[in-house]
């Protein structure tokens, strides 16, 4: 009989491990759980964050995009600028010829075929933009 109590006792302490352990393990559990928890809500927060930050930078980059677009029509094309200067300096150097022409007092100026305005010769204003700037 004591062989059994011996045993028992012996059983009881056993069960006793066995059941810190379970709770140990439990506690373990609980904490790996809070912890993974708390992880993904860090994660969530990080990833709305950087998803609300990329949206702004987004929107920004289209904002520079659309103005850099605005300011592109609003200045002309370098090459464009360089004929226009071309043209009104050939304005400003055969003046002097055509303005006794357009005051009425004098001839067409030297140099300047006259045109008979046939059916040939008409042509439209770019046409004749488009030959001066050759």
């Amino acid at each position: 009989m004591s062989s059994y109590l011996a045993q028992e006792v012996h059983l009881a302490r056993r069960h006793e491990e066995i059941l810190s352990q379970r709770s140990a393990l439990l506690q373990q559990m609980e904490t790996y759980l809070g912890d993974k928890k708390t992880k993904k809500t860090w994660q969530t927060q990080a990833a709305d964050a950087a998803r609300r930050r990329n949206a702004a930078l987004l929107n920004d980059i289209e904002a520079a995009e659309k103005k850099l677009q605005e300011r592109m029509y609003l200045l002309p094309h370098p090459d464009t600028v360089k004929l226009e200067t071309l043209y009104w300096a050939s304005v400003k150097e055969s003046l002097p010829n055509w303005e006794e022409f357009l005051l009425g007092r004098a001839e067409y100026p030297i140099g300047i075929k006259k045109l008979k305005t046939t059916k040939q010769n008409i042509s439209y204003p770019e046409e004749d933009s488009q030959k001066q700037i050759l």
